[in-house]
């Protein structure tokens, strides 16, 4: 058990302190999960723009001409084929199909940024040079580089002033090299709010003072800092899966609502036999979303109904701002019991209240 002292801290830890961030315990690292309010928050990045320390999360650094094809082998979307400066979603699978984690790809000019969860960090870093090529060098920033987001509507109108290039005109999931503010930085038009947005590399050092010019300057225009709190219910309102909920070492892509970026035409790659036999036959168990009929909110691991059989459970569950106030939340459910409209019952403390399947977003920004 990890305690706040041998707990991992970002570059802008002492930045959450100061703002009276409320502190938690977060993949090995301390977090603000929420500063004025997990729904004030969630309510500037909906409608205006939220500030986000992402440093927790792990950066790997992929350098060589063969790097692509060799991450090719182990993902199941394409590498190779991105553009220069695109980043895509991606995803490691185990022999058995079986998500290891889902990830993002940044192609630069001269090598590939791969950002996977905090959770996976170390496991991944692991795997990765378990099937190192000789071709291809691995380097790992996890806990030293800085990852800072902004999201929300008026992301661009807050952030261009800083940026020495035309971030209006950078494309949804691609990135640039530029300065912030002086500060050399990767500028991805990249998210996991649903809202428009960009994500900062930068080096840690630089992070603090960026963090705070971005906040003041962002005020006017209704900036606030937000914490894990908010992420989760923005991130589960777009229907974006969360790695140890709606994915893990037991649900593949397929299972978990990635299909589209599985490449089984791609000649082969680590788990792609599994797929195809888990695809062909279609009979897994998958996550859906649902909304709650009645007022009381569900949890994770509550048992899920359909009549009086078990069919499952659920995985993410949160109140929702942006979905008429309503208690949604994803399960993961045999086929039959997954599609939209189906009518379900959720065990609550020993009752049985009902629910029913809805298709997935629950949110998706005009």
């Amino acid at each position: 058990m990890q305690t706040p002292e041998t707990l991992r801290r970002t570059a802008l830890h002492a930045e959450h302190v100061a703002l009276g961030g409320r502190l938690v315990p977060f993949a090995g690292f301390e977090m603000p999960v929420q500063y004025a309010g997990i729904l004030k928050e969630h309510e500037a990045v909906r409608k205006r723009a939220g500030l986000f320390d992402l440093s927790h999360m792990a950066q790997f650094e992929l350098w060589g001409e063969e790097a692509a094809a060799w991450a090719d082998t182990l993902t199941v979307n394409a590498v190779a084929t991105m553009k220069p400066f695109q980043a895509r979603y991606n995803l490691f699978t185990n022999e058995a199909g079986g998500t290891l984690d889902d990830v993002l790809f940044y192609r630069l000019p001269d090598r590939l940024l791969l950002v996977c969860n905090a959770s996976n960090a170390d496991k991944m870093w692991d795997w990765l040079q378990a099937r190192s090529s000789p071709a291809v060098r691995l380097v790992n920033h996890h806990g030293s580089r800085a990852l800072i987001a902004v999201q929300g509507p008026r992301a661009v109108e807050i952030l261009a002033p800083f940026v020495d290039i035309d971030i209006a005109a950078l494309k949804y999931y691609f990135c640039a090299e530029a300065a912030v503010d002086g500060v050399a930085a990767v500028v991805a038009r990249t998210g996991y709010t649903g809202e428009d947005g960009f994500e900062l590399f930068v080096s840690g050092a630089e992070a603090p003072a960026l963090w705070r010019r971005l906040l003041e300057a962002g005020r006017a225009a209704g900036l606030e800092p937000a914490g894990l709190g908010a992420r989760d219910m923005l991130r589960l309102e777009a229907g974006m899966p969360l790695y140890g909920f709606e994915l893990s070492e037991q649900l593949s892509p397929l299972a978990g609502g990635q299909g589209w970026a599985v490449k089984l035409s791609k000649p082969e790659f680590v788990g792609k036999a599994a797929l195809a036999a888990q695809l062909e036959a279609d009979d897994y168990a998958r996550i859906a979303g649902f909304v709650m009929d009645g007022r009381v909110p569900a949890r994770t691991g509550y048992p899920v109904f359909s009549g009086d059989r078990r069919v499952g459970e659920v995985r993410s569950a949160s109140f929702s701002p942006s979905y008429g106030g309503r208690n949604i939340g994803t399960v993961l459910v045999e086929k039959a019991a997954a599609a939209a409209g189906t009518e379900l019952g959720v065990e609550i403390r020993g009752t049985v209240h009902g629910a029913h399947v809805v298709p997935l977003p629950f949110y998706k920004r005009s």
